[in-house]
């Protein structure tokens, strides 16, 4: 998945679903929302739509979701807006299309969204989508890969909204100087912040890099914590960064490692 992380989705989720209590149940067709040529009625009040859309997109009536998403994007409801380019991205209940997510999470991007507020979920995950899109391109479309664009839209949700997905990337982006120019030093500071807020993969890379900075307890036991927090999706990399490690490090030293890895995992701490 494009960087998705996303990150926050369960804090967007659940943000969406209180507002939403008192709406009921949806209906595959709510004639109070759409006419009878399915379009959403003229002068619908956005924020309803949006709930009932979200109602809709939870009981399994995704085409009506998606029309209602529609509406209330088209009238400034941010979350709307959000949401549409998420099904694009992942063809959940729409054809997936990369480069319509890519101009949904734009205009989104293009808002003036406050740390802290309530929306700042949906900018943090978008910036980083569209830091994802301008890092790899999207064939057929004008999108071509960018590192710089990406790496200004990385930086906008690490420095901004502390997201730390964003960080992690940029800790990347510093280490093989992509987009940026190359610094071990600012990588460790981008994937620390990353680390410490229980990224897994920035757990492993900056343990990775102790490790071949001398640092060979340290850096092998951040690595077996982080392979065991690790996302299924991430275990691969992570794991045979691991064990090139531990091939490398003497016996005494894993020994130790392996310890101070379960210290770690209980404590949560690095």
């Amino acid at each position: 998945m494009r960087s998705s992380s996303v990150v926050k989705s369960g804090v967007m989720t659940a943000l969406l679903a209180g507002a939403i209590l008192a709406a009921g149940p949806a209906r595959a067709f709510d004639e109070r929302i759409f006419d009878d040529k399915g379009e959403v009625k003229a002068q619908s009040n956005p924020w309803a739509v949006f709930q009932f859309g979200f109602s809709a997109y939870k009981s399994g009536h995704k085409e009506q979701a998606v029309e209602a998403y529609r509406y209330a994007a088209e009238k400034g409801q941010l979350g709307a807006t959000w949401k549409l380019a998420r099904m694009y991205a992942e063809g959940d209940g729409v054809d997936r299309n990369d480069y319509e997510a890519f101009k949904f999470f734009s205009e989104i991007a293009d808002q003036d969204v406050e740390p802290g507020s309530p929306e700042e979920s949906y900018m943090s995950d978008a910036l980083v989508a569209l830091g994802s899109y301008w890092q790899s391109g999207i064939p057929g479309s004008p999108v071509e890969a960018n590192a710089a664009a990406a790496q200004q839209y990385y930086m906008r949700a690490a420095a901004n909204y502390r997201n730390p997905n964003a960080q992690f990337e940029m800790g990347k982006m510093f280490l093989k100087g992509d987009g940026v120019k190359k610094s071990v030093q600012q990588a460790g500071r981008w994937l620390q912040l990353a680390a410490e807020k229980g990224h897994a993969g920035a757990q492993a890379t900056l343990g990775n890099l102790l490790f071949q900075s001398g640092k060979v307890v340290r850096g092998l036991a951040m690595m077996t914590a982080a392979l065991e927090r690790a996302p299924a999706s991430d275990k691969g990399w992570i794991r045979g960064m691991q064990e090139e490690a531990f091939a490398l490090a003497p016996e005494s030293d894993r020994r130790t490692a392996i310890a101070l890895a379960e210290d770690y995992l209980t404590k949560g701490t690095q």
